[in-house]
């Protein structure tokens, strides 16, 4: 084999795929990256639950195939020169890396041993701009579980019907959901993706409103293509939480705020907690008047801010990261949040209900 790249490429290309090599395994080959220079040059990395390809641009001397280690492999072209790399391997998959005066040799293995993409059909699909796409995960991926205590909460429910998607995240704590218009009506559709999934696509993305995201639907599988890059990975299997019955209909009070305001003002409350405590922001709304106060062993704070009531008085804690979670996601200018009472969630949404999100509140000393 014997393949020449601009270097700019050929690390673009890598790092896409670096994001399905694992970092522990019993199985050396997945540690590899598969170099497929046949009739287009692929780049492969699976890690059994996530796999990647991606078409890589550069001049094919002469075909083949090898693995090679993705960690050295992306180590050495990293701190290459910005100038034209070659690449070589011999009959042993002995592999020699040549930019101006600098050559590497590595080691390389057969590449028949290593997992190829699972085939799927291209049947059932929808498609959406990269924009729309990379949109949808950054408004809900925060909401997801971060451990596997209930694998359900590690992963976003895709739910299609007609022309709608909606995208929804929970973690025991809060929910947070997303809907977007599609350009066209398909079939229902309704599966759990992977968080781990969704955030390494997101970091793939380049997020142009020009450019579209297939995504193609297979029992137990999901496929994302985009541009020279196909990503497949492994669907959660289960019933997802039934979030409709999780939502009031029925408010008691409901608040009107400048979301920026709002924003920063629990941004400053969070100067006097320090990492890992667990200090509620307690807020207290009146007739005209949202109050915040934070109290710790650092210190105290409050603040008053002007709102737009409806209904009744109430003080309710949160956990302030949650809050400011969610409304740095939310780009109107003003915010609805909708209460029950200080022992239920609030709810953030607007009024077409393109976004909800819901938060639980937290115990705080009633004479705070």
């Amino acid at each position: 084999m014997h393949l020449v790249f601009n270097k700019s490429n050929l690390l673009q290309s890598i790092n896409i795929v670096l994001k399905a090599v694992p970092s522990r395994t019993t199985m050396p080959i997945l540690e590899c990256i598969l170099i497929d220079a046949s009739n287009v040059i692929k780049f492969t990395s699976n890690d059994t639950e996530l796999a990647i390809e991606t078409i890589v641009e550069g001049e094919i001397i002469s075909g083949g195939i090898v693995a090679i280690d993705a960690k050295i492999f992306s180590e050495i072209i990293r701190k290459l020169p910005d100038s034209e790399i070659t690449i070589t391997t011999d009959e042993n998959f002995k592999t020699t890396i040549t930019c101006e005066k600098a050559t590497f040799s590595i080691a390389g293995k057969s590449g028949e041993d290593f997992s190829y993409l699972p085939s799927f059909e291209k049947k059932q699909f929808i498609y959406l701009s990269q924009f729309s796409l990379k949109e949808l995960i950054r408004q809900t991926i925060f909401s997801i579980a971060d451990n596997d205590t209930n694998k359900l909460m590690t992963g976003e429910l895709f739910e299609v019907k007609e022309n709608i998607l909606t995208v929804t995240a929970l973690d025991g704590h809060r929910i947070a959901i997303r809907k977007t218009e599609l350009k066209d009506s398909f079939e229902h559709i309704k599966v759990i993706v992977p968080g781990k999934t969704l955030n390494e696509i997101s970091k793939i993305l380049t997020g142009g409103t020009d450019s579209d995201v297939r995504v193609f639907f297979e029992t137990n599988l999901i496929a994302f293509e985009f541009e020279n890059t196909i990503v497949v990975s492994r669907l959660i299997e289960g019933e997802y939480f039934k979030v409709e019955q999780m939502i009031s209909s029925n408010f008691d009070t409901i608040v009107n705020i400048n979301k920026k305001e709002f924003l920063d003002c629990i941004d400053r409350s969070t100067l006097l907690v320090k990492e890992g405590d667990k200090k509620p922001i307690i807020i207290n709304i009146t007739e005209n008047e949202l109050e915040l106060k934070i109290s710790s062993f650092l210190g105290s704070m409050n603040e008053q801010l002007e709102i737009n009531k409806n209904g009744k008085d109430l003080m309710i804690g949160f956990n302030p990261k949650f809050l400011m979670d969610a409304l740095k996601v939310i780009d109107e200018e003003k915010v609805d949040i909708y209460f029950v009472n200080p022992k239920a969630p609030c709810v953030m949404k607007n009024s077409e209900e393109t976004y909800i999100y819901l938060i639980l509140p937290v115990n705080f000393n009633a004479a705070y």
